[in-house]
């Protein structure tokens, strides 16, 4: 039996356990907010408010002391600068645990670790022009109204485009002459076929290359000797 024993070895060695919660302190720096088991969310609490009240002292060895711990001098600055005056008044109980239920799959007991003062974002609240300038998505209500009349009439002064036909002060669509007329292109003189293989110019009616060649009409009767004499075998010969 581990009767006061204190602390949860949650199935890890040292070295795993101490990684574990380097992990979580950082998320926990960085968005406020984090959802784990409730064994592990009972855990870390306490390193965590100690980090924080480690914030607090604002001393060079605090800081060191933390950057153990977040293992990022961002998160330090931040810890330093942001969320620790905002517990300057507070003695401690910097952070809170709200328990979700059971997970589905293995049934673990969730929760929620975040801390006290964490503003968190209203429903339906649209984003600033300075989140949506930072890379945040525009407001529904900015798409439309004067910023559509504005794309559209920068739309319509830009050089490239012409209006409808029709309207005053715009050039025709099809290039006239003076006459009124519209400009034809002259057509193409046609090339003369030339011969590829003599590199001249064929005749009239004949075409060019390999395929001009013509075929003889009387073809070679099956009796003619061959040149290199004999006549052609019709069959496979019989050897004594």
């Amino acid at each position: 039996m581990r009767h006061a024993v204190k602390g949860r070895k949650l199935g890890r060695t040292t070295s795993h356990r101490e990684a574990l919660f380097r992990n979580q302190l950082q998320s926990l720096m960085d968005k406020e907010r984090i959802i784990t088991t409730l064994p592990k969310a009972k855990e870390l609490r306490p390193l965590a408010e100690r980090v924080i009240t480690r914030g607090k002292q604002g001393t060079v060895h605090a800081r060191r002391w933390a950057l153990r711990w977040l293992l990022r001098r961002d998160l330090v600055k931040k810890l330093f600068d942001d969320i620790a005056p905002r517990f300057s008044e507070r003695p401690g109980g910097y952070l809170r645990i709200v328990k979700l239920g059971p997970r589905q799959g293995d049934g673990a007991e969730m929760a929620v670790i975040e801390m006290v003062d964490r503003v968190a974002p209203a429903a339906g609240e649209k984003p600033d022009k300075e989140s949506a300038a930072k890379g945040g998505k525009p407001a529904k209500g900015a798409r439309g109204g004067a910023a559509a009349k504005a794309a559209k009439a920068a739309k319509g002064d830009s050089p490239g485009k012409a209006d409808k036909p029709g309207t005053p002060g715009t050039p025709a669509k099809t290039a006239k002459g003076e006459d009124g007329e519209s400009e034809k292109k002259p057509a193409r003189a046609a090339k003369p076929k030339v011969d590829k293989q003599a590199g001249k110019p064929a005749p009239d009616g004949a075409k060019g290359g390999a395929r001009g060649k013509q075929k003889p009409d009387a073809k070679r009767p099956t009796g003619q000797q061959r040149p290199g004499g004999g006549r052609k075998p019709t069959g496979p010969q019989k050897t004594g």
